[in-house]
């Protein structure tokens, strides 16, 4: 695998859910050790497109690729691409009855054979990469909201996946907790080397650590380039959506209608 191959690509790919086309004719590259920012508006597919990438949705037409080679249909070649994904949920996913370490130590153990002393120093790495360290012990109910996405993100990098996808990260968390987590999300991904798609309505916080922005509305990929060209464009679709305009090409009604759950 080369450097000049990268990380996702998509090419004229339509992707329907429930008998309805979500998002069609997208074109994306994202490039190998970026951060890129997928935004829109709720509801209009931002959701649909991290499924075609883990391979739960396959495009009706069109390609779906990471790294290289397309996405497979076949459930142990999907498996075993799925290892090098790491997912971030909106709900975190945290087993309740299993300690922080033992939530971290879960991927591990289920797809490797590694010996627990390895294990476990896996796992304290992990957690120190996100500052939890001395939390290990501790269950999900005892831990505060920003804290439980960071063992999250512990755990979805447990086995050093080289692509990290995250969904909402910044979803019921309090603008110091954001800060941290967009703080984690930037300096993991430069310091590992990592590709990390971040999906989100999180406009201001997610920008600014971002090296390409998408924006995705209205049934497809309406701009694809740098946060700054974004951010000076003139296009009342982009300038609607990035100061919470009301009215505008967006319909506000259509929105949570656009995209099946």
């Amino acid at each position: 695998m080369t450097s000049s191959v990268p990380a996702v690509h998509l090419s004229n790919a339509r992707l329907d859910r429930g008998g309805r086309t979500i998002l069609r004719g997208l074109d994306l590259t994202v490039p190998r050790g970026s951060i890129t920012a997928v935004l829109g508006p709720s509801g209009t597919g931002k959701s649909t497109l991290l499924a075609a990438l883990t391979g739960e949705l396959v495009p009706a037409t069109g390609t779906v690729e990471v790294f290289g080679q397309p996405v497979p249909r076949n459930p142990r070649a999907l498996l075993e691409m799925r290892k090098g994904i790491g997912v971030l949920l909106q709900g975190n996913g945290l087993l309740t009855d299993l300690s922080v370490a033992e939530n971290v130590a879960l991927p591990l153990r289920t797809h490797t054979s590694l010996p627990e002393p390895v294990l476990q120093r896996l796992v304290a790495m992990k957690l120190n990469a996100v500052g939890l360290r001395s939390a290990a012990d501790l269950h999900p109910r005892e831990l505060s909201g920003g804290m439980a996405r960071r063992v999250a993100l512990a755990r979805a990098l447990a086995l050093d996946p080289p692509l990290m996808v995250y969904d909402e990260p910044l979803t019921g968390l309090d603008p110091i907790a954001s800060g941290v987590i967009m703080s984690l999300i930037e300096r993991l991904s430069r310091n590992l080397g990592l590709t990390s798609i971040i999906v989100s309505h999180h406009v201001r916080e997610t920008l600014p650590i971002a090296d390409q922005a998408v924006v995705i509305a209205n049934g497809g990929i309406v701009f694809d380039g740098t946060p700054a060209a974004l951010e000076s464009s003139d296009d009342p679709l982009l300038r609607q959506f990035l100061h919470g305009q009301p009215d505008g090409p967006i319909p506000f009604e259509s929105t949570r209608d656009q995209e099946v759950a």
